[in-house]
This record gives structure tokens, C-alpha cells and sequence, in this order.
């Protein structure tokens, strides 16, 4: 594994902070109505793609469901093209299209983003099922929450690649809650990794709270993968500060079980380790934090400032695709 040094330590919390800082603009942004429609935010759950980014390779490809601002910045989409997106801006990804729920960006390896429920867990695996019939170097990251994992597509695509050795590696990231609904009532055991005892694939739980543990498991599972052995399904155990969406009311979760969980915050877990290793003054960190508050208002400005598409987008997406390539890739 590539090895976890000072600079790592400093970059995932540059990462991880930026990406907390775009989720909460955007969740004001959505009180004054600019942003439409559901939001779903990440907040919590960052060391799951901080991890996972530190441990890809550049051929590496990520595909996840509606939670998904975050993980096509940490691929290397620019940010003020996720935030014009989501303000439904012609200069958006997907020339304001797309939305909050459907960001993509195949270029950097980013395939969405899906509303559907699970709806990715299959496309994961035909994305991995095309790198092996191609004989490329590549594996595909297919995440999916607790609710996705209840999905009868799971079975059928474990089964599948399984049997055929795709290099895929499942993730479920598991924050406690499919919406409102708690994982103890949605099965009869809670621990979700164990679903992939009954294919024989390589599973088992993993700290999602901590960006070590993570790239640790990807890592293996990812080698597992390329090499030719077939998927792996790991169940990251993370947790959500906000609510499902914007308009949840989160009636099925105490305050203090949240503040339990900003105990174990990802974000202070890397500063704290930036800290007691002095890997950073004081003073740097501080212009750390300055320089990400400035990124997120630069995104905000280029978004706003921005231009609403042609309305004749909407007729020419459906009918013609001739001078819209970024449709071409869906």
C-alpha cells in the first residue's frame, strides 16, 4: 500500500474539510431555494472516500448513488462545476441537467450518482464486467448505502460477479440509517457484511470513521481485484450528521447520539494526528482553513454568477445529442 506520510495527513484534511464546507454551503444555499429538488449531503461519512481515493489507481472507476457531491471533486472534477450543477447552471457537468442526484463525469472516472435505490450496484459491476472483457487494468468502486443493501439487485449481481471474478469491490456504506429506518429493523442480524458469506466473497466491516482503516481495506481489496481474484464487499461502518435530505426531520435519532458520534469526527481525527505529530503549526493550520473557506465562496460565486441553460436544452437533450457529447457517455 502506498504509504501514509505527513503530506497524507495534511491533504486528507484539506479534503475532507473542503468537502464538509461544500456540503454546507450548499445546504444554505438550498434554505434560500437556489438548489432544487432533494439534497442529500455527506457530512460524517468523509474518511469513506478519503480512504478509498488514497489507496485507487488512476484507471480506478467510482460509481454511487444520490450522496454524491463530493466523491467526483475528490476525483479531480473542479469544484465550481459540481456547485453550477447543482444550481442547475448551464456551466454545471451536465449543463444543469443532472442535479444534485446525478452528477457525472466518466472523463475522471466518475459514473455517477443514481436515484434509483440500488440502482448502481449492477451498473458497478457491468463497468468492472467491461474492464475484464477489454483486459484493462482497471476496478470499479461501487458504493451503496444500508437501505441499497435490502435490494433483490444485490443478490443477483454478487452472484454474478462473483462467479465471474469481476474486478469490482463493493462498499456499503452503512451511517445506521436507510432515510429513517433503523438497519436492527431491517434484517435479522445487523451486521450487513455478512451477506457476502453466502456467496464466498471476501467480506467483513471496516472503521468508515477513520481514513487509515479505510485505505488499509480498500487497499487489499482493490489489489484482490486487479489481480484477478474477484470482488470484495466491505461494510464501512460511518455515520451522517445531517439528515437523509434536506427536508428530513430526523425524528428517529437523538441529538446526543449525534454529538456521540462528533467524538470520533474523521476531520478531527486527522488534526488531531497533524497535532500531536506537529506536522503543522498553528498558524498553517489556520491558512488551511482560510484557503477552504475562500474555495467554497469561489465555487458559490461562479456558480451564481453563472447562466441558467437555453431553454431549447431541454428539447435538444431529448431529441439530439449530436452537439451535446457529454450525453453520449450515459
Amino acid at each position: 500500500m502506498k504509504k501514509i506520510t505527513k503530506k497524507t495527513y495534511i491533504d486528507w484534511y484539506k479534503d475532507m474539510l473542503f468537502w464538509r464546507k461544500f456540503e454546507d454551503k450548499l445546504a444554505a444555499l438550498y434554505i434560500q431555494q437556489k438548489v432544487r429538488g432533494f439534497l442529500h449531503l455527506y457530512n460524517g461519512q468523509e474518511a469513506v472516500l478519503a480512504g478509498a481515493l488514497h489507496a485507487m489507481e488512476k484507471n480506478d472507476k467510482m460509481i454511487t448513488a444520490y450522496r454524491n457531491h463530493v466523491q467526483p471533486i475528490g476525483l479531480g472534477v473542479d469544484p465550481k462545476r459540481i456547485m453550477a450543477e447543482l444550481l442547475g447552471k448551464e456551466t454545471g457537468t451536465s449543463h444543469g441537467m443532472g442535479g444534485s442526484m446525478h452528477i457525472f463525469s466518466p472523463e475522471h472516472n466518475f459514473y455517477g450518482g443514481h436515484g434509483i435505490v440500488g440502482g448502481q450496484i449492477p451498473l458497478g459491476a457491468g463497468l468492472a464486467f467491461a474492464d475484464k472483457y477489454f483486459e484493462r487494468d482497471g476496478v470499479t468502486i461501487t458504493y451503496f448505502g444500508d437501505g441499497a443493501a435490502r435490494q433483490g439487485s444485490l443478490h443477483e449481481t454478487f452472484n454474478m460477479a462473483i462467479n465471474w471474478k469481476l474486478p469490482v469491490v463493493f462498499v456499503c456504506e452503512n451511517n445506521g440509517y436507510a432515510m429513517g429506518t433503523s438497519v436492527e429493523r431491517t434484517a435479522n442480524h445487523e451486521d450487513i457484511w455478512k451477506i457476502g458469506l453466502g456467496y464466498e466473497m471476501p467480506c467483513g466491516p471496516v472503521d468508515g470513521m477513520n481514513p487509515v482503516k479505510v485505505a488499509e481495506a480498500m487497499h487489499e481489496a482493490i489489489e484482490r481485484a486487479r489481480r484477478g481474484d474477484g470482488p470484495t464487499f466491505l461494510e464501512m461502518k460511518t455515520y451522517r450528521y445531517r439528515g437523509h435530505s434536506m427536508s428530513d426531520a430526523q425524528k428517529y435519532r437523538t441529538k446526543k447520539e449525534v454529538e456521540e458520534y462528533r467524538k470520533i469526527d474523521p476531520i478531527t481525527q486527522v488534526l488531531d494526528i497533524i497535532k500531536e505529530k506537529k506536522y503543522a503549526t498553528e498558524a498553517e493550520i489556520k491558512a488551511w482553513d482560510k484557503d477552504v473557506k475562500d474555495k467554497v465562496e469561489e465555487c458559490q460565486k461562479f456558480a451564481e454568477e453563472s447562466p441558467f441553460p437555453d431553454k431549447q436544452l431541454l428539447y435538444d437533450v431529448v431529441y439530439e445529442q449530436e452537439d451535446y457529447p457529454f450525453l453520449k457517455h450515459r
